[in-house]
């Protein structure tokens, strides 16, 4: 795999966005709560039955090294597409096939892990990408801002769901089957001439600049996901309107390559105008100068380069403080999550809440996932 040979910031950071929808609509395991229950009716399912149908995703993604070894040998764009295509396949049976007799609960788990296995081919993609395109002391931050929309995931099925089906009450688990197959290859197609690797910029001023817009961009996002959530039972501007203000705000990281963009262009002209003003340096000198600094840079891009083989991986005890902070923190949570709706009803509320509270819960868990990367970046500083 090779790099571009463009090194624009604006390039950088229009790869960025693309992770960025991508992770969007990659977590489309995380409604499954808003339509369990009607699953659980539809197919006579036990609750421990469905509590095995929430791990079923998980299960799919044990085989997510399948995605780290394509990426080998594989284009990002094509590893992204790859990805929305497990999805299409597993989601989109389920939404075919969920009326019918014979379509078991066997299927249903089966068809679930190929979608989950599907969503490790997205992250794979989007990880490599961010870790390519920016240099070492600023790819966690462009990581960070990647997969923290991935919390956002709920929130916006639900909030295109209720868009698009608003009229229709019946059949919530179809509709949500519907758009987890065909949201994620949509969103692929769209972003796939950006899904490539490029010169990292060097640029300090242009890489705190763009942080900072992203991250304000992120934050007015994340606030505007909790107060729409809120308001989602009125009639009113939350009912009607929220649903393209969202749109706008999910839309609005573009600004940051244009921006770049327009900065590019300016710096270039006023670089021309100076050119004309003063005498060419000596072309020899200039070529020795030009000569050091590629050294340079390769030698930095080898040493940023440089992996750990998964052996070795297994000696390091970041490794493990990583594993046991998901076995034992994070996987509590996601149980937690998978039964939101059995918990919803079991306490008494309308199956129409619960995509109130799991809206809620990812809209929280957005800033949950940002807010170590804001913290991080601000005091590497």
């Amino acid at each position: 795999m090779s790099f571009s040979s463009s090194s624009s910031s604006s390039l950088q950071w229009l790869s960025l966005v693309a992770t960025i929808w991508l992770q969007i609509f990659n977590g489309p395991n995380t409604d499954f709560p808003v339509y369990s229950s009607e699953l659980k009716d539809l197919k006579s399912i036990s609750q421990v039955g469905i509590n095995f149908l929430a791990f079923a995703s998980d299960a799919g993604k044990l085989f997510g090294w399948f995605s780290g070894l394509a990426a080998i040998y594989l284009p990002p764009w094509s590893v992204a597409a790859t990805g929305a295509a497990l999805g299409l396949l597993g989601y989109g049976l389920q939404f075919l096939l969920l009326d019918h007799p014979k379509f078991s609960y066997a299927h249903i788990f089966a068809l679930t892990a190929v979608a989950g296995n599907g969503i490790c081919w997205i992250n794979t993609a989007c990880y490599l990408v961010c870790i390519k395109n920016f240099a070492a002391d600023s790819r966690r931050v462009a990581v960070g801002l990647s997969t923290s929309y991935v919390g956002l995931s709920a929130k916006v099925f639900t909030v295109m769901t209720g868009a698009i089906f608003y009229r229709k009450s019946h059949h919530k688990a179809k509709h949500y089957l519907l758009l987890n197959s065909i949201a994620p290859v949509l969103v692929s197609l769209i972003v796939a001439p950006f899904m490539r690797f490029i010169l990292p910029c060097k640029s300090v001023s242009n890489l705190s600049l763009g942080f900072i817009a992203m991250f304000t961009i992120t934050l007015a996002t994340g606030i505007s996901a909790i107060i729409g959530t809120i308001g989602s039972t009125s009639q009113g501007f939350f009912a009607r309107e929220y649903p393209l203000s969202l749109g706008i705000l999910l839309a609005s990281p573009l600004v940051v390559p244009v921006a770049m963009k327009f900065k590019h262009a300016m710096e270039e002209t006023l670089r021309n105008e100076k050119e004309n003003r003063i005498h060419d340096l000596d072309d020899a000198e200039t070529g020795e100068i030009i000569e050091d600094l590629q050294v340079k840079e390769e030698d930095d891009d080898k040493e940023e380069s440089e992996g750990v083989g998964g052996v070795q991986i297994l000696r390091k005890v970041d490794f493990w403080l990583y594993f046991s902070s998901y076995l034992f923190s994070a996987t509590l949570g996601l149980v937690f999550l998978n039964n939101l709706g059995q918990i919803a009803e079991s306490r008494g509320l309308p199956r129409e809440e619960t995509s109130t509270l799991v809206s809620l819960s990812s809209s929280f868990g957005f800033f949950g996932r940002l807010f170590p990367f804001l913290i991080d970046y601000y005091s590497s500083k």
